[in-house]
């Protein structure tokens, strides 16, 4: 398909689903008072409601879904790994450890910020860590070890989250699991706000790399002859993108498999060149996690699915269809 083409199907795309996410809901609105809504007229009712609840949870959902998307696209180029995705470098785990740490002893109750916070927090000290095991002395970052470092990084925080739950009481033990499967419920302007701050430049920074991504799915000695500047490409993608997800994940838990299935699906479509790539997963990825999240909110109303269990519940059919038509593809 015509990148173009595919980029405008995909605006669309992301258009009707922002759409269906502020239409549809536990309370029904027309779309005369929607619009109204929207220009700051009507109803209290439903001013607060679109404008205040679905209004910042849809844009994050974007922000979010499109952030996941893009650091998988980059994650697999740097790795090269098909199975790469934002959570494989331990980065979900660290953000789980200081989230769990918290609920544990009681402190978000006190004060909502410091949750997000501590996330965020465990997050950038996985990102340490792999990053400073990954370094050898040259200053190199071998992604190899990047890989295994991120593996077992992301292990141990697991094994953390496990202790910390173990000395748990149980309230406190159902918030932890809860905020580990993900959900965008209750979420503000300020948490939309602080998302974006990430996510935008990240997102202008990774695609402005698209060139040297190209060059270095070549190979590095190929990239280096040709121009690229490899080392520093790999450290800003890698931190770019790591930055970004652990934006993401501080803010709405750990939602699975929009980085692994998003990025192969796009190369289906548009092939590998990340010039095109990259933005597309930016669209398509918004456009998923947003439709997740409204599926997540009526399946079983009044009862709202975490969002992350709905990625997973479609994310997985979709992953092994994409796997079987690629095994298919390649037989003589």
């Amino acid at each position: 398909m015509r990148p173009v083409i595919c980029g405008f199907i995909l605006f669309v795309c992301l258009v009707i689903a922002a759409s269906l996410s502020i239409w549809i809901g536990p309370v029904d609105f027309t779309s005369t008072q929607i619009l109204e809504a929207l220009k700051g007229e009507g109803g209290a009712e439903a001013l607060y409601i679109i404008r205040h609840i679905r209004g910042p949870r849809t844009v994050l959902a974007i922000l979010v879904g499109g952030g996941l998307a893009l650091s998988g696209a980059v994650f697999q180029a740097l790795l090269r790994n098909p199975l790469a995705d934002p959570y494989i470098l331990g980065i979900s785990s660290g953000a789980a450890t200081g989230a769990v740490l918290v609920l544990s002893l009681g402190l978000a109750v006190a004060q909502p910020w410091i949750l997000p916070a501590a996330a965020f927090a465990g997050s950038l000290i996985a990102i340490s860590i792999v990053l400073a095991v990954a370094s050898t002395r040259s200053q190199r970052l071998d992604m190899r070890v990047l890989l295994l470092a991120g593996v077992v990084t992301g292990a141990f925080f697991s094994a953390c989250i496990s202790l910390i739950l173990t000395l748990s009481n149980t309230p406190n033990i159902r918030s932890a699991v809860v905020w580990m499967m993900g959900s965008l419920a209750g979420t503000e302007w300020s948490t939309a706000i602080v998302v974006a701050t990430y996510t935008l430049p990240c997102t202008i920074i990774l695609i402005g790399l698209a060139k040297p991504l190209n060059l270095l799915a070549i190979g590095e000695e190929t990239a280096s002859y040709l121009g690229a500047k490899v080392e520093q490409v790999k450290l800003a993608a890698y931190i770019v993108a790591s930055l970004m997800t652990a934006a993401g994940v501080a803010a709405t838990g750990i939602i699975g498999f929009v980085g692994l299935i998003v990025p192969h699906g796009m190369r289906l479509l548009v092939g590998n060149d990340y010039r095109i790539l990259l933005p597309l997963c930016f669209l398509s990825g918004g456009s998923f996690l947003t439709l997740a999240d409204t599926i997540s909110r009526i399946l079983i109303s009044p009862v709202e699915i975490p969002v992350g269990v709905v990625t997973a519940l479609f994310g997985v059919p979709a992953f092994l269809w994409l796997l079987r038509r690629n095994m298919r593809t390649r037989l003589p």
